[in-house]
């Protein structure tokens, strides 16, 4: 029996983009492309408007909360589709998978993929017991990517 975990990918709440967008700490930059948008989960394309700003992704106080930076589209866009089972830009890339338990503390889960398989290196950190909460994060420079949220278990 295979067991197939269920999840849904997170990009940006649009009350976050347009707090960012409205506010007057981030950055606007013309794409020169490849940067990661966290609003639309792709990369840019060459001379698209873009913001730079600080994320701190939800979780409960803890040491392990931490603030970023994370590019998104300058104007509203239309998000990532609803059933994205990983951006297809960032297939091959690596990526770092920090899992967390209810308490919001990193737990022994967490790993780094390759980006070959990036859904199956999901599953296999979403099948740990006490793993609720998945943060994709780039390798070099530590920033969040996106959120991975279990929906549950079902098996075939």
């Amino acid at each position: 029996m295979t067991t197939t975990i269920a999840y849904r990918i997170s990009a940006l709440s649009p009350a976050v983009l347009d707090e960012a967008r409205a506010g007057g700490a981030a950055e606007r930059h013309c794409a020169g492309g490849g940067e990661p948008l966290r609003c639309c989960l792709r990369d840019a394309a060459a001379g698209e408007g873009l913001l730079l700003f600080n994320y701190e992704p939800p979780l409960p106080v803890t040491p392990y909360r931490e603030k970023g930076a994370v590019f998104a589209h300058a104007a509203p866009c239309g998000g990532p589709a609803d059933d994205l089972p990983y951006p297809g830009d960032w297939y091959g890339r690596p990526q770092v998978l920090r899992a967390y338990d209810s308490a919001g503390r990193i737990h022994p889960a967490s790993r780094q993929h390759d980006g070959g398989d990036p859904v199956a290196a999901i599953t296999a950190v979403l099948s740990e017991p006490g793993v609720v909460l998945v943060h994709s994060r780039n390798v070099v420079y530590g920033c969040y990517m996106f959120s991975v949220l279990p929906t549950g278990a079902a098996s075939r």
